[in-house]
C-alpha cells in the first residue's frame, strides 16, 4: 500500500496559526480532516519553578466523503520541556483489574489512581449506513515500566457489539524540547472496521504525600508558549504530523 505522508515545516506552522488564531488546529490530508484544540490552566505561571496546571485536549477526525474514515492505529504525542509529570506517592492501577469492567466500576476499583477523564466516540461501519459508539474514558496512572511512568486508557463500548479497551500508555522522558514522548498503540474497535473520531480529555491530579502538595502534571513559562507535538498513523498508510503552541504569561 503507498504509504502517504503529510510532513514538514508546513504543517507545523499551519498547526501553530491556526491554534493562534482559531484557538483550534486543523488540517486536511487525504479526505481526512484533524482538528485538535488543547489548553491548560492556570495561564500564568513561573519562570523557573514548576506550578500546578490542569490539562485539557480534544480532538475529532472526519472523512471528506461522510464515510468512515481509515482506522488511527498509532499516536505519538510529545510534550514541551516546560510540562512536568509527578507520579511520586500516587497511586498505581493494575491494567489486569480492569479487564471487561463498565466505566463506572473500573471507576471505583481504581478512583485512588484517576489522573484524568473525558469521552470517546467511534464511528462504525454497517451493511448499511454506520452507527456511533461512545465511551467515557478514564485514565489511571499505571505500573512504571523500565523506570518510565504509564498511563492505562480504559473504555468500554456497548453498540453494536461490547468491547473493553485498557490501553497501557508509556511515557517516555526525554532530553531536548520535548520532556516526555507519549505512544498510543490503538486496538482494532469492532474487528478492524470502526475508527475513532472524537477523543476529549482533561488531564490533572491534585494530591498529597509526605505533608506535600503535588499535582500530576505541573508547567513553567520560561519562553511565552507550551507546546505539544503529535504524530498520528492511520491504517491506510496517512500520516499527519504536526504541532500546536499555547501562550503563558509569566507570574508576577
Amino acid at each position: 500500500m503507498k504509504r502517504k505522508r503529510l510532513l514538514g515545516l508546513g504543517v507545523v506552522i499551519a498547526f501553530a496559526l491556526l491554534a493562534a488564531t482559531a484557538g483550534a488546529a486543523l488540517v486536511r490530508v487525504n479526505g481526512l480532516v484533524l482538528t485538535a484544540d488543547g489548553g491548560f490552566t492556570p495561564r500564568d505561571l513561573p519562570r523557573h519553578a514548576f506550578a500546578p496546571i490542569d490539562f485539557r485536549g480534544t480532538a475529532n477526525l472526519k472523512a471528506l466523503d461522510g464515510g468512515t474514515p481509515p482506522p488511527l492505529q498509532q499516536a505519538v504525542i510529545y510534550f514541551d520541556h516546560d510540562g512536568r509529570l509527578d507520579t511520586n506517592g500516587l497511586p498505581v492501577c493494575d491494567p489486569a483489574v480492569l479487564q471487561g469492567l463498565a466505566p463506572a466500576e473500573a471507576r471505583r476499583r481504581c478512583a485512588s489512581a484517576i489522573v484524568g477523564t473525558g469521552h470517546v466516540h467511534a464511528q462504525i461501519p454497517l451493511l448499511v449506513g454506520s452507527v456511533r459508539a461512545n465511551s467515557p474514558v478514564t485514565f489511571f496512572n499505571g505500573p512504571p515500566q523500565d523506570g518510565h511512568p504509564t498511563v492505562i486508557v480504559h473504555a468500554r463500548t456497548t453498540v453494536p457489539a461490547v468491547q473493553t479497551f485498557v490501553i497501557t500508555v508509556p511515557i517516555e522522558r526525554r532530553r531536548g524540547a520535548y520532556r516526555y514522548r507519549a505512544t498510543i498503540d490503538v486496538p482494532p474497535i469492532f474487528g478492524g472496521l470502526g475508527a475513532l473520531i472524537h477523543l476529549d480529555a482533561k488531564i490533572g491530579r491534585h494530591y498529597r504525600y509526605r505533608g506535600r502538595e503535588r499535582s500530576y502534571v505541573a508547567a513553567r513559562c520560561t519562553s511565552g508558549v507550551l507546546r505539544t507535538r503529535g504524530r498520528f498513523t492511520f491504517g491506510d498508510g496517512t500520516v499527519i504530523e504536526g504541532s500546536v503552541e499555547k501562550g503563558c504569561t509569566v507570574r508576577k
